[in-house]
Parts: C-alpha cells; structure tokens; sequence
C-alpha cells in the first residue's frame, strides 16, 4: 500500500509531456492543452500552437516566458482553425524560453494562453542538437 500512492500520484503527473523525435524532421512536442509542437526541417522553424477553441484575429502574436524571459512578439503568424503558426530561419530566443523557464503565455489579442514547460529542458537541449536527415 505505501508504495501504490506515490506510484498513482506519478501516474497522474505529466512527467513525459515533452517529447523530441529526431525523423522525420526535428520535433519537439508535448501533449498538454494546448498542445505545442516545434518543428526544424534544416532550413526552417515553425511552432504550432493548437488550442480547442481556435485563437482570436490580431495583428501580434507574443510568447511571454518566465520566470527568465524573454517575451518575443512578431506578426508573421497564421491562424487555421485551431492551430497558430510562426516560422522563422532562427528560433534561438524561443528554444531559450521553453528550455529555461517554467512557463510561457501565448498572447493574441485578449487571449492569454499559458503553457506549462515542466520537463521541457531535456528535449529542447536534444532538439538543439538535432540535424534533420536528407528528405526521403
């Protein structure tokens, strides 16, 4: 009995939220709501950010992370359907913010939508060093 507690309170934890998966294209990912996924197919980054419900129309989108910071906004993001999307050729500041900090927000508009990092460090360090395969 003393050993089925703690075993059921991990059980319920998300330990493994983060996930990074080197084929076919560098990902990273967890699968919490909202769930994120970071992609690198070795020329171009994108983070996808889907949450039931969609996201509202707004010309800036913004990743406040903290404790640590940074907060990093841009309006080269789209919308569909639930998903949210940003690429860019460098993704330093936001592989910093999921690696060293404990929680991020997605702003668009009035909409503040937290992001829980907990057990993110160790796949964004391995996503860092991840050299996507020649494409099949």
């Amino acid at each position: 009995m003393r050993l089925l507690i703690p075993i059921l309170c991990l059980a319920a934890s998300p330990l493994w939220a983060w996930t990074f998966t080197p084929q076919p294209i560098c990902t990273l990912a967890n699968d919490g709501s909202p769930q994120v996924t970071v992609t690198y197919d070795g020329a171009l980054y994108a983070i996808h950010i889907t949450r039931p419900g969609g996201w509202p129309d707004a010309p800036a989108f913004s990743l406040r992370f903290a404790p640590n910071g940074p907060t990093i906004s841009t309006t080269r993001h789209s919308v569909t359907g639930d998903r949210l999307t940003v690429t860019d050729k460098g993704f330093g500041n936001v592989l910093d913010g999921l690696q060293f900090n404990g929680t991020a927000t997605a702003m668009l508009g009035e909409m503040n939508q937290p992001i829980d990092l907990q057990g993110a460090a160790d796949p964004v360090a391995a996503f860092r060093n991840c050299r996507p395969g020649p494409a099949v």
